[in-house]
C-alpha cells in the first residue's frame, strides 16, 4: 500500500548523518505543513533530481515530493526541484552561523498554521539577507523581534518599556531601517539582542 504523499514549497533547516549510510537526516519548513523531518537517500541515483537538479543545500528553497509510511512523522524525500539557492551564505562564517540559528529557531519551536506564510516569508528575506551581505547581527535580531511581534508576543508593550532611552534609540533605527542604511556599531547591537534574548527566555517558551 503506497504511503501518505505530498508536494510542496519548502525550505532546507538542517542537515545532519542519520546513523544509517543509506540516508541523510534533514529538517525543512514548508508554509504548508510547517517543519518536516525528512530523510535523502544517500546514492547516485538519488542525489539529483528526476529532472537532473543537484542534492538540496542548506537553506535552499525546492519544490519537493515527499511520501510517509509513518503518518508524517518521518518523509521520504523522492524527488526535488531546486527553486532559489542562497549561495552568499556560505561565504561569510557569520552568515553561516546566523542562517542555522534562525533555522533551529523555526525547527525547535512550533508554528501555528495560521503563521506559516508570514514566518515563510520572513525565513525568505532574512536568508537573502544574508546571502546578499547583510550584516548577521542586524539580521538575526530584525528576525527575532519580527517573529516575536507576529505571533504576537508583547514586545513592544513588555520588552520596549525595559531598554535604557539611548538603547531604544538605537533599536528604532535597527528595527525599522533598511539593512543598507544600517551604521550602529557592533556592541550596541550585541547589547539590545542580548535584552531581547533575555527577555525571550525569561517570559516565553522559545527555545533559541
Amino acid at each position: 500500500m503506497p504511503g501518505q504523499q505530498i508536494q510542496t514549497t519548502a525550505f532546507i533547516l538542517s542537515r545532519q548523518p542519520s546513523g544509517s549510510d543509506k540516508f541523510e537526516q534533514t529538517i525543512a519548513f514548508s508554509a504548508e505543513h510547517g517543519v518536516l523531518h525528512c530523510l535523502i537517500r544517500q546514492s547516485k541515483s538519488a542525489k539529483a533530481g528526476a529532472r537532473g537538479e543537484a542534492s538540496l543545500d542548506l537553506f535552499d528553497e525546492a519544490e519537493v515530493w515527499l511520501e510517509s509510511t509513518n503518518q508524517g512523522r518521518t518523509w521520504f524525500l523522492k524527488e526535488h526541484r531546486l527553486i532559489h539557492r542562497q549561495a552568499g551564505i556560505g561565504r561569510s562564517y557569520e552568515a553561516l552561523k546566523t542562517a542555522s540559528a534562525i533555522g533551529s529557531l523555526l525547527a525547535r519551536n512550533p508554528v501555528p498554521d495560521e503563521s506559516r506564510e508570514p514566518v515563510a516569508d520572513l525565513l525568505r528575506t532574512s536568508l537573502g539577507a544574508l546571502a546578499a551581505g547583510g550584516r548577521p547581527d542586524i539580521v538575526w535580531l530584525k528576525t527575532l523581534y519580527s517573529l516575536l511581534r507576529d505571533e504576537g508576543y508583547p514586545v513592544k508593550q513588555q520588552w520596549w518599556p525595559q531598554l535604557p532611552p539611548a538603547d531604544r534609540d538605537a533599536a528604532v533605527q535597527l528595527l525599522n531601517q533598511p539593512l543598507a542604511a544600517q551604521n550602529a556599531g557592533a556592541e550596541s547591537v550585541s547589547q539590545i539582542t542580548r535584552s531581547l534574548e533575555s527577555w525571550v527566555a525569561a517570559e516565553t517558551e522559545i527555545r533559541l
